[in-house]
């Protein structure tokens, strides 16, 4: 089972983030959580999020990048659904040994996140605290899938970044269970 936590704060002005959860939609083996869709009060059903995420082998986090980091309803959710005693800590297990795949998407394009690019250095220098909360959980961390140029990808670019985030969901969608050997 994978289970996407997909947290776009407009997702009905998004493109890219919009194609890539339709794209997911009706996927076997694939729980879609569109958090500002699910929550748009912040009120978020903890239960139903952590009996989600349990059920899941691969946990993807989908979002645009927003001051280089999650939008506020996904801090939110990490707040609150990953706590003491269930994600991490005494007890805390539920989510070890399940993998992460982080799905992030950005306005500005690959160049933008040089040592002279707009942001001054590359994009991986903002994955570290996304990363150790997946880690922190005792989740396996796999190589982030980023999109670039949100605001300018073609058609045919979004389409491919659609069926290659299928490739890397494949493992797990049609084996529902995390992949061996070689990662996709």
């Amino acid at each position: 089972m994978i289970c996407v936590i997909h947290a776009h704060p407009y997702p009905g002005q998004s493109r890219i983030n919009r194609a890539l959860a339709d794209a997911l939609r009706g996927t076997k083996n694939l729980d879609l959580r569109s958090l500002y869709d699910v929550y748009p009060d912040f009120d978020i059903d903890v239960d139903a999020e952590q009996r989600a995420l349990a059920a899941a082998q691969l946990v993807v986090w989908m979002h645009p990048v927003y001051w280089y980091n999650v939008p506020s309803l996904l801090k939110h959710w990490f707040d609150k659904v990953l706590t003491y005693g269930w994600a991490y800590g005494e007890g805390g297990t539920v989510l070890h040994g399940k993998h992460c795949l982080w799905v992030p998407t950005t306005g500005g394009d690959e160049r933008e996140y040089t040592a002279s690019g707009l942001h001054g250095q590359p994009f991986d220098h903002f994955t570290p605290v996304i990363e150790q909360t997946a880690r922190f959980c005792g989740m396996e961390w796999e190589s982030p899938y980023v999109i670039h140029g949100a605001n300018a990808i073609d058609d045919a670019k979004l389409a491919a970044h659609a069926q290659m985030l299928q490739q890397r969901l494949a493992p797990w969608r049609d084996n529902g269970a995390a992949p061996t050997g070689e990662r996709p």
